[in-house]
């Protein structure tokens, strides 16, 4: 009998979500067995894979035909199916919500991408998907842009699970554990229960990694006459991401060491966990599970897409290995300022910010226009 090396990744003290959500593996109980069986405890979503979902998918027309019927606009009709393929992952994982005490079981979504630079818009949209889905285990997704913050602030203060999302510099992810701190703060301030309050802090990985090759490619191939200075910038490639993300989890300790978190944690604080996302390997030459494999270790989660599940079940070598090579991780992260090397990694980070968004709001745009197309051949003449 093959072992599911996933299984074992939760004896470290890290959750294993998936990365994926469609009414196909609802219906199917396929989620029921990977949330039974497999080890999965959790999910993610985002616009591009429901858009993946939906399009061409004839297992939502006969909801888009009610739609239809009813007369709904087509983001309401968007929100019909999506909202109920929510609903349903939410009860298949309330168990494990409730077995965990609260820790896993959730299911995130993210609030429409087009409003991530609009902070008053995305308080209000995370208030109502958090009331319309009516489900404790939701997360609700906000992007971590300068925007976003002050709405995880005050969503947090209202009692809404959050997934902050899109983070890529150690800087970002600081930031945003504060918000989640002085969210938690106000609540308590006007005398609220801030013990049932979940949130996670979603650090991307190989968008990295895909982003720094790409300028080390470029360089290499115009020519490097110094042996040495190439060897340096090979040296480099496949590994900023885990070496950002290792310092990123030395932050996150000194958080809950310090003493304003202590006291939030007096009064049933849950600590906000490291998320590790964008976790398939986008080059073919690395290892295809370097991104979990690397990463493994406590009071995390590595949120996981399909492919990437089967490949850890298959062959993940699992060990704790977050707090290896730190020293090595910082000295790699400082090596970029090299002048034989010089990457910015803060303009880099905000590349990837700027183009994050834009993959989401593209397939969700892209999304509504399917739907239009389906509606148009659904409707009747």
């Amino acid at each position: 009998m093959s072992t599911n090396h996933l299984l074992e990744i939760k004896q470290y003290g890290q959750s294993i979500w998936m990365d994926n959500l469609t009414r196909d593996i609802i219906q199917s109980g396929e989620l029921k067995d990977m949330v039974e069986n497999q080890g999965i405890s959790g999910i993610t979503s985002n616009p591009a894979i429901f858009e993946k979902a939906i399009a061409g998918n004839a297992i939502y027309d006969a909801d888009i035909e009610a739609g239809v019927r009813a007369g709904l606009p087509i983001d309401k009709i968007y929100e019909s199916l999506v909202f109920a393929d929510i609903r349903n992952a939410c009860d298949i994982l309330r168990p494990v919500y409730e077995a965990s005490n609260r820790l896993d079981g959730y299911v995130s979504i993210e609030v429409p991408p087009t409003i991530a630079h609009d902070t008053e818009a995305t308080i209000s949209e995370a208030r109502r998907y958090f009331q319309e889905i009516g489900r404790e285990n939701l997360m609700i997704k906000i992007p971590g842009t300068e925007p976003g913050l002050p709405a995880v602030e005050q969503v947090i203060a209202e009692g809404m699970n959050v997934n902050i999302t899109l983070l890529f510099s150690v800087e970002s992810y600081v930031n945003t554990a504060w918000a989640y701190v002085r969210g938690l703060e106000k609540r308590l301030a006007e005398g609220k229960d801030i013990s049932r309050i979940a949130s996670v802090a979603s650090f991307f990985l190989s968008r990295i990694d895909s982003n720094i090759d790409g300028k080390i490619d470029a360089k290499l191939k115009k020519g490097v006459d110094d042996i040495a200075v190439e060897a340096k910038l090979k040296a480099v490639k496949g590994k900023v991401a885990i070496a950002n993300a290792k310092l990123a989890y030395q932050e996150y300790k000194k958080i809950i060491r310090s003493e304003r978190w202590q006291e939030l944690v007096a009064k049933g604080a849950t600590a906000q966990r490291l998320l590790w996302a964008s976790t398939s390997t986008k080059d073919p030459n690395y290892n295809d599970v370097m991104y979990i494999e690397e990463l493994v270790g406590p009071d995390t989660v590595n949120t996981v897409p399909p492919a990437t599940i089967k490949a850890c079940a298959d062959h993940c070598n699992v060990s704790d290995r977050l707090e290896t090579d730190v020293n090595n991780a910082y000295t790699l992260i400082e090596n970029l300022k090299d002048p034989d090397i010089k990457i910015d990694l803060d303009t880099v980070m905000d590349e990837l910010l700027v183009e994050g968004i834009d993959k989401f709001i593209q397939p969700f745009q892209s999304l509504m226009n399917s739907l239009e197309d389906k509606i148009k051949v659904l409707s009747p003449v």
